[in-house]
């Protein structure tokens, strides 16, 4: 069964303060709200403050914190409270996709610099500020942040959430936005399709099977995008589902208010 996560914001701003959290998980993402028309920096940075004071902020997988976030010259220090990240063990995987030729890496860093290109776009968009379902529904089978060790070769931490279901079941938006990358065959992640949900948010979907959007579209929560396969670095069929905020890779799982679809 999966479960809604707790929500991490806590209301309305009065024209005096804000409602930033002082403590945070890693990994989490906030959405908070300041009086309208206010300033706002997160460790320094200006972010985007919605006409309603609507911001939003993560802290990533190995933030220490604290973050401190200033609205209006007025600076809440945010605890990031620790997880415990387990070990995954992956067998079966094809050796090629573990540790590439020079060529293949080559190619791999190409691709991941035009992903890392998407992931940067910063418009006004509050397409997030909806709440969020989840693409598809069934067993998680692999967790944001985990160690992973493939074939018994320890890799990077898994960078998303990995949701087993049958190959072709239909992958949908979980809150509305703009695709803002759309290709078939990386060699990594396959069919991979981001879309943008304004404020530097983004989620991205890896291995599909097939994709059914295009760059520069405009979709609605719910809207289905593509379909779960197993392409790239799979070892059977399921729905990566990753969360940025810009470079901040979030865990799908803590997204404030969501809900099953």
């Amino acid at each position: 069964m999966l479960l809604a996560a707790p929500l991490l914001l806590a209301g309305t701003a009065t024209a005096a303060t804000s409602d930033v959290p002082t403590t945070m998980s890693q990994g989490a993402l906030v959405i908070a709200h300041a009086p309208p028309g206010t300033p706002v920096r997160v460790n320094g940075k200006a972010v985007h403050v919605g006409a309603d004071g609507v911001f939003v902020f993560g802290a990533s997988r190995d933030e220490k914190g604290p973050l401190v976030v200033d609205v209006g010259g007025h600076s809440t220090r945010v605890a990031v409270t620790p997880r415990d990240w387990p070990i995954e063990r992956v067998e079966g995987v094809p050796p090629k996709t573990v540790n590439p030729p020079p060529e293949i890496a080559a190619r791999i860093e190409r691709e991941q610099a035009l992903v890392v290109a998407a992931r940067n776009r910063d418009d006004t968009r509050e397409d997030f500020d909806h709440g969020f379902i989840w693409p598809v529904t069934g067993r998680i089978s692999g967790r944001f942040g985990n160690q992973r060790i493939y074939n018994g070769d320890p890799k990077a931490p898994h960078s998303g959430m990995d949701i087993a279901v049958p190959e072709g079941t239909p992958v949908k938006a979980p809150a509305a936005g703009v695709i803002t990358f759309a290709q078939p065959d990386l060699y990594l992640t396959g069919g991979t399709v981001l879309l943008d949900h304004g404020f530097g948010l983004s989620s991205n979907f890896l291995h599909l099977s097939r994709i059914d959007v295009k760059v520069g579209q405009h979709v609605q929560q719910g809207q289905v995008i593509g379909a779960a396969g197993k392409t790239g670095r799979a070892t059977g069929p399921h729905v990566h589902w990753g969360f940025n905020w810009f470079g901040v890779r979030l865990d799908p799982l803590l997204l404030p208010g969501i809900q099953a679809p």
